[in-house]
């Protein structure tokens, strides 16, 4: 179903308006719409500057409607019950209480709206709850302002509110009653914290990758056999759903082992641009809180969100941080605690839910981690598919370098394929330091010995030289390998015990 742009920007406008004129719940089930409009657009547009614009419009948009839900948050702990008859009121921002008159007489006080359709009190430049005579003092904080007279603007304000507390109540709930539906249409599916501490879930949402992180497999160098086993756990089930199903049901859990530097991560973004689904980037700062028993709580919200938003992703970095061996003479009971948590979850990730034969419904933990011979043997078995991310071969090692040096002017006498061959045992974060390196090395040497003026007076052909052949052999000889023959072959032996690819 194609978006229409012009319903965007026409959603888009009436959620405006209607945060200007304080009605603020109306407001926001239209910015939902908008961001969910723009949602399944980003989906349909293939240009990648055309998608970064939408992108950072859809991004001031959530901005817009966080701001304008914390306004109506702080309002509604402000809000007291709606007057019958003539009563006292009293509210916290109010020197004293008012005493309010019978709402009878609808030339002074039309009668009350319902609760859903009561406009908001005059905070931040939003209309009076109840229309007054333009001789009426307005009351801020307590004080009585009188109305500025001789203000067109003010007066045409004034008149379009009363208007629209007037007559505009039924047309109000019509177009309220169209934007729900318009919502439901396309729903853009929120998390109902009640029942949570809102603050933790505020954190665990902040987890959620929001934005597109525009990494490919195009963009990853080799590695052509883990990405193949991502597609296949990740991607595939939401391709062909009716494939997996029963013995063949997606895989729960996938750990990337490997050195360091060699594009774990690189290859955990690229699975939440391209599987499309929810995307939970983990930490273990994400799950740690200095409150007893709060960890335990923030490990079972977050399959919590996973399971209401799913399909999604939990990528957990680092999980050796987080669950080690269990049992250690140094192990926190904290610690155990929030282990034993995740492990729970883990196991209970879709047979709780009862959706083991939907692979829309499913939950995939995807862990990287450096060592991985220090993870718990329980969280080991949970992690189905153990994969290898190695050092570069010297076919990928070339990929790399014409990744990192595609901004760069080279020489005629630069062989890249010589380069690669000297660069075996590096990793792909090594190979991007030597590339970095040499591409500095001809301003190094212009500046020399130079004052920062004089820098400053250089022009900046003289400064961006076409990198040179001899300036990759200084690179190697000052960029070591960071990766021992040694923890290769520990890599190895653990994969030959316990991997499973």
């Amino acid at each position: 179903m194609s978006v229409n742009i012009t319903e965007i920007c026409e959603n888009t406008k009436m959620g405006r308006e209607y945060a200007l004129l304080g009605n603020y719940d109306t407001s926001l089930i239209y910015y939902q719409g908008v961001l969910q409009q723009i949602h399944k657009l980003l989906a349909t547009i293939k240009e990648p500057n055309r998608k970064q614009k939408w992108q950072q419009v859809r991004q001031e948009l959530a901005e817009e409607y966080e701001h304008v839900k914390d306004i109506n948050n702080t309002l509604a702990s402000f809000k007291t019950d709606q007057p019958r008859g003539g009563q006292v009121i009293s509210c916290d921002y109010m020197e004293s209480p008012r005493y309010e008159e019978p709402t009878r007489d609808p030339d002074v006080w039309p009668p009350p709206t319902p609760v859903e359709h009561r406009p908001s009190p005059n905070i931040r430049g939003a209309r009076p709850s109840h229309p007054r005579r333009s001789d009426a003092p307005v009351r801020r904080g307590g004080a009585a302002v009188p109305p500025a007279r001789g203000d067109p603007r003010a007066v045409r304000r004034a008149n379009q509110g009363q208007e629209n507390n007037r007559g505009g109540g039924r047309r109000e709930s019509k177009n309220k009653e169209k934007a729900k539906k318009e919502l439901e249409e396309g729903e853009n599916k929120r998390f109902d914290p009640s029942g949570y501490d809102k603050d933790l879930v505020e954190n665990l949402e902040r987890d959620i990758v929001q934005r597109n992180p525009n990494v490919h497999w195009g963009d990853i160098a080799d590695l052509s056999e883990a990405k193949r086993l991502l597609q296949e756990a990740v991607v595939l089930p939401l391709v062909v759903p009716d494939f997996f199903k029963g013995i063949r049901r997606p895989w729960k859990g996938v750990l990337l082992v490997g050195p360091p530097g060699t594009g774990k991560t690189y290859l955990a973004k690229a699975v939440a641009t391209e599987c499309g689904t929810t995307f939970f980037n983990v930490s273990s700062s994400s799950l740690s809180s200095k409150y007893h028993g709060e960890s335990e709580k923030l490990v079972r919200l977050l399959f919590e969100m996973a399971r209401f938003y799913a399909p999604s992703t939990i990528f957990v970095d680092e999980i050796d941080s987080i669950c080690s061996r269990r049992g250690g003479s140094s192990e926190h009971e904290a610690s155990r605690r929030v282990k034993s948590e995740l492990l729970i979850q883990m196991d209970g990730v879709t047979g709780a839910t009862g959706q083991d034969d939907d692979p829309t419904k499913i939950v995939m933990v995807l862990a990287a981690t450096n060592f991985p011979w220090d993870i718990d043997e329980a969280l080991r078995r949970r992690l189905e598919k153990r994969i290898y991310i190695p050092l570069p071969g010297a076919e990928g090692r070339k990929m790399l370098l014409e990744i990192n040096l595609k901004d760069v002017d080279l020489a005629a006498d630069v062989n890249l394929e010589q380069i690669a061959g000297r660069l075996n045992g590096y990793s792909g974060a090594d190979i991007t330091n030597v590339c970095r390196d040499a591409a500095m090395m001809s301003m190094r040497r212009r500046i020399q010995g130079l004052t920062p003026d004089q820098i400053r007076a250089i022009p900046k052909e003289e400064l961006e030289l076409p990198t040179t052949m001899e300036d990759f052999e200084m690179a190697i000889k000052k960029v070591s390998k960071s990766v021992s023959s040694e923890d290769i072959e520990k890599y190895q032996k653990w994969m030959e015990e316990f991997g499973s690819v």
